[in-house]
């Protein structure tokens, strides 16, 4: 089934099921469901593990990193810095507040891009702004940054110089040792920030 069909399938689902919950008398303003899928097939929506992992790096504020998969798989891992707002929770008062943070730029995770997907398309839905899809999710950023692989003789330059911020990154969110001397030296402790509540604030 083509991809499109897939996502659009989706989209109804949610909206059909998010519009129930949503409490009528502070409902944002709702986008055109067609300008929504418009929206939806464009690459702008998704940022890289790339990108995530630069930006934390250096501590980007206006980062704000949300993984929408259950408490127990939030428990077990996630990116630094992230706060848990699982997906079939979104629409709480309590979490709608991480939404709409002018300045800030909302990325959503998950272990693929489904939950991720499904909390961009509620949100974007809502008329909330600035958000985005980590492509690959968590399985991507285990394939691109802990994980990189070397690229081999015949790929263009520029996959070297990703590859060569690949290890580094890997240096940075793993602390394991590298053949680059000059990388090595640089020790970083990662500690998973604790779940917090909307109350108390965002990144």
């Amino acid at each position: 089934m083509n991809r499109n069909y897939i996502f659009l399938t989706i989209l109804m689902i949610i909206l059909a099921i998010g519009t129930v919950f949503i409490s009528r008398d502070k409902e944002p303003k709702q986008i055109d469901p067609q300008q929504l899928l418009a929206e939806l097939v464009q690459p702008t929506r998704f940022v890289s593990t790339d990108q995530v992992a630069k930006m934390i790096i250096q501590k980007d504020p206006s980062l704000m990193l949300l993984d929408v998969r259950d408490a127990d798989s939030y428990a077990s891992y996630t990116l630094p810095g992230s706060v848990n707002v699982p997906v079939d929770s979104l629409m709480s008062p309590n979490y709608l507040g991480y939404l709409g943070i002018p300045g800030v730029k909302t990325v959503f995770f998950s272990n693929d891009d489904i939950k991720a997907d499904q909390a961009w398309v509620i949100s974007k839905r809502l008329g909330f702004n600035s958000i985005y899809v980590m492509k690959g999710g968590l399985n991507g950023w285990m394939e691109t940054i802990i994980d990189p692989q070397e690229p081999s003789d015949d790929e263009p330059y520029s996959a070297y110089e990703t590859y060569t911020f690949r290890k580094g990154a890997q240096l940075y969110f793993t602390g394991s040792q590298t053949e680059d001397t000059e990388t090595s030296k640089v020790k970083v402790e990662v500690r998973r920030r604790e779940k917090t509540s909307a109350a108390a604030g965002g990144c």
